[in-house]
């Protein structure tokens, strides 16, 4: 059996599948777990998110998009070297994924026509479904139920928790920094479970563009910045984007010193294990005296202000 997965969520299923040696074809954006590394890349994007601003990065998708052009390219010698027999990909967001008709382009490189599993969960409990379907076609069901057995029992441990708080701060997630977005699909369920209220995001629903007026009027209490596919050192980099803005100083969140940023690329962005993981880190930040036998992961959130005052002292 030899596998293509053309999502970063995909990838790190198989391999929480046991399928590691299986995976014969990645994107250019799967890094985890470290061994895929050096795995064949067969898509590749042509936008560099390491050197272009999060406007660049939007303006070029968008100019794409009226164009009928895609981010994404196929590498079909590369995908013809890997001759696949199951290619994972999703129709969810064509800025995120190849698109579908790229997919069948790119097919007639092989000789064949592989299995196709197009994925598109859009709740948190659709992701375990992924989990579940990729399961049952390559022959590990058992131990894809384990996987989503486990991950189910710790989102419902969060909500045990928290479901009867009242105390609920107004949350907002920021999923794009310039112009921002709202985030969407799983974040807005993520919030809720993990004690915050959610008042901008549509829980199932896409992320979709806001103004800064929208967010004032919402005034959350707490902000977590979390740009798709944005890693906290990328965030960072940006900052200026948002913090440059007079609203930024009229919201509570920025004066109760409640603003985090998030490895967003990890825990929020993929559709895959890491999001339970997500769903803790929030938890905790939000709910901290409550959810106290627990640690996020080294370097997967950051309080701003704390931040601000370390480079401030060691600089």
């Amino acid at each position: 059996m030899r596998i293509c997965s053309f999502l970063p969520s995909t990838t790190e299923i198989v391999y929480e599948l046991g399928l590691g040696d299986n995976l014969v074809g990645v994107t250019h954006e799967c890094n985890y777990p470290p061994e895929v590394k050096e795995k064949k890349v067969v898509i590749m994007s042509f936008l560099d998110h390491k050197k272009l601003s999060s406007k660049e990065i939007d303006d070029l998708v968008m100019k794409n998009a009226s164009e009928g052009k895609s981010t994404y390219l196929v590498d079909k010698e590369a995908l013809k070297e890997a001759n696949p027999d199951i290619i994972l990909t999703q129709k969810l967001c064509e800025v995120c994924a190849v698109s579908g008709n790229q997919v069948m382009e790119a097919l007639e490189v092989l000789g064949h026509t592989p299995e196709i599993i197009s994925l598109e969960p859009t709740t948190i409990y659709e992701i375990f479904d992924t989990i579940t379907t990729i399961g049952e076609a390559t022959g590990t069901q058992e131990r894809a139920k384990e996987i989503t057995d486990s991950l189910k029992a710790r989102v419902e441990r969060v909500r045990s928790q928290l479901e009867n708080e009242r105390d609920r701060p107004r949350v907002f997630c920021l999923e794009w920094l310039d112009p921002p977005f709202v985030g969407g699909h799983w974040v807005p369920e993520m919030v809720e479970i993990a004690g915050g209220e959610n008042g901008l995001g549509k829980p199932g629903e896409p992320s979709f563009k806001a103004t800064w007026e929208e967010i004032v009027d919402f005034a959350p209490h707490m902000l977590f910045i979390m740009p798709c596919g944005f890693d906290i050192e990328k965030t960072i980099d940006e900052l200026d984007t948002v913090t440059s803005k007079d609203e930024w100083f009229s919201l509570p969140a920025t004066n109760k010193g409640e603003i985090y940023v998030v490895d967003a690329n990890s825990y929020f962005s993929r559709p895959g294990p890491r999001i339970v993981d997500g769903l803790e880190i929030l938890a905790k930040a939000i709910h901290p005296e409550i959810i106290k036998n627990y640690s996020p992961p080294p370097e997967s959130i950051i309080n701003l202000r704390n931040y601000m005052q370390l480079q401030l002292f060691s600089g």
